[in-house]
């Protein structure tokens, strides 16, 4: 099911999400002019779980900032042209609303903390790793889940299946987002069930669902605690 839009206009024009999704594209458009170097640039601006666990180890200071630096980093790279456009396509549609309830500095700062947070639940899920956790799908899940606390009720206008073809449907935000977190739960439980496919990589399941919760857990709160007038 690919997302197309929302039925909820912006109230104010969303800056901070406008810029994240240009920062994205600009470090992209960089990441093409690395050529052969471009390896060594993911791996050293990626967040490697490996080297960030056992970093001491390695022979690193504890307060080394490069330690720390790839949490940040990491969530502007990507690893091609598909993971770029599916991202920004997530972030374009749901993001703009976010940032109404939010506010421009607190929608960028409960970005980061989104991105933050499913870092650390990916590496969590497997320190041993040496691949880099890279891409905005960490912080988009967060995204995502302030989306489903905020507007369970909105429509997304979804291309969906049919058949061997494609049709429109307006499906509700809560069943829409409620059945992405359930794909991303479920990967990630069937990928932790088969470390041979968790050496190999690929989609950072547990990012996604890690802040997808910190979203929901954020979104509640501001929600229930700080109850935000429309």
């Amino acid at each position: 099911m690919i997302p197309i839009a929302d039925t909820i206009p912006s109230k104010r024009r969303p800056y901070v999400n406008n810029f994240l999704i240009l920062t994205n594209i600009l470090v992209f458009i960089y990441e093409l002019t690395r050529g052969k170097q471009l390896q060594n640039f993911l791996l050293d601006y990626g967040n490697v779980p490996v080297r960030f666990v056992y970093w001491t180890e390695f022979g690193g200071d504890t307060l080394d900032p490069h330690r720390y630096i790839p949490f940040i980093s990491s969530m502007f790279l990507h690893g091609g042209f598909f993971h770029i456009l599916g991202n920004m396509v997530y972030l374009w549609i749901f993001g703009d609303n976010v940032e109404d309830r939010f506010g421009h500095i607190g929608y960028l700062f409960f970005y980061l903390f989104g991105g933050l947070v499913s870092e650390i639940v990916q590496i969590a899920s497997d320190p041993h790793s040496t691949l880099p956790i890279i891409g905005a799908s960490g912080a988009i899940a967060a995204v995502l889940g302030a989306y489903f606390v905020f507007y369970p009720y909105s429509r997304i206008i979804t291309l969906v299946p049919f058949f061997g073809w494609y049709t429109f449907a307006e499906i509700p935000a809560v069943f829409y987002l409620g059945f992405w977190f359930f794909m991303q739960l479920f990967s990630g439980s069937l990928m932790a069930m088969s470390p041979e496919s968790m050496a190999a990589g690929g989609v950072a399941w547990w990012a996604h669902v890690g802040g997808f919760v910190a979203g929901v857990g954020v979104g509640w709160i501001l929600k229930n605690i700080f109850p935000i007038e429309d």
